[in-house]
């Protein structure tokens, strides 16, 4: 899958990154990373496993999906990636065999080098079947008689968990940290696109819907503060110090962290940079 030129370690060469999320706008969580890899020319393509079809307290499932699908490609548009949305209801995933096929076509059809999901453990069960089925497309992307139509991939990739804030039964590692703060707004922009959930959906989930702002400007201010609090460099403090440095990591406002799943190729230090080419 990597090129000769990425084996030795240059950077003339592309990574194929897929960020496999449960619903349009869970890929967004690591938007800022994925903006830092468009912009040094890897490719970037976001995946929602469900069409988002009943997130919603008001719009019908037809209606809501159309819609989130829109919303989905414009959020991709604002970084340039990809943003695919698959057929799935919303609320309705399982770890099924039929599912894990897809997965596993999906991740050959873009010989991804990095897959990036959901641990799978978390309070909604499609954030959590999307995490299990990504792992158990696992390997099998390797192996030729599984998904025989598309050819197989002759190296696993590097499997990469985005973060939470869950610690049953064990809590997120970060074993790598990405300085974001000249992305943070890019992030938030592809939040803003998401209108039918950051100023609909979930302010009514809340019960704070009363509280969000009418015109679209004071709308994005609104949302930023609230959002921003969630890519807080702040629990990760230590480990960005370590990897930038202490004058660097201890100024850095923002960060997006991922934790090394075990499974397909490993993150080590030899590869680290190679992977996430971020670092100075």
């Amino acid at each position: 899958m990597l090129s000769d030129l990425a084996a030795q370690g240059t950077q003339d060469y592309s990574l194929n990154i897929l960020v496999i999320g449960a619903h349009p706008d869970d890929p967004e969580k690591v938007g800022g990373t994925a903006w830092k890899w468009i912009q040094q020319g890897h490719n970037v393509t976001l995946v929602s496993v469900t069409n988002g079809n009943a997130g919603h307290h008001e719009l019908t499932a037809t209606q809501l999906e159309r819609t989130r699908r829109d919303e989905a490609r414009r959020a991709g548009e604002v970084i340039g990636a990809k943003y695919i949305v698959m057929d799935i209801d919303d609320g309705k995933l399982m770890p099924t065999f039929g599912n894990r096929l897809k997965i596993i076509e999906l991740i050959r059809e873009h010989r991804a080098d990095i897959v990036i999901t959901h641990r799978p453990w978390d309070y909604h069960p499609d954030h959590r079947y999307t995490g299990q089925l990504v792992l158990d497309a696992a390997y099998m992307v390797t192996v030729p008689t599984i998904v025989p139509h598309i050819p197989h991939l002759e190296r696993n990739p590097m499997f990469l968990y985005m973060s939470d804030r869950f610690t049953q039964p064990s809590a997120f590692e970060a074993d790598v940290c990405i300085d974001i703060d000249d992305a943070i707004e890019k992030k938030m922009d592809m939040y803003h696109e998401h209108t039918c959930q950051m100023y609909e959906w979930l302010p009514f989930n809340q019960g704070i819907l009363d509280q969000v702002p009418e015109g679209d400007r004071e709308r994005r201010i609104w949302m930023g503060e609230r959002r921003k609090r969630g890519s807080s460099a702040e629990p990760y403090r230590d480990k960005l110090v370590e990897l930038y440095g202490r004058q660097r990591g201890t100024r850095i406002n923002y960060a997006e962290c991922f934790q090394d799943s075990e499974y397909g190729v490993r993150l080590t230090q030899d590869n680290l940079k190679h992977y996430f080419p971020f670092f100075d």
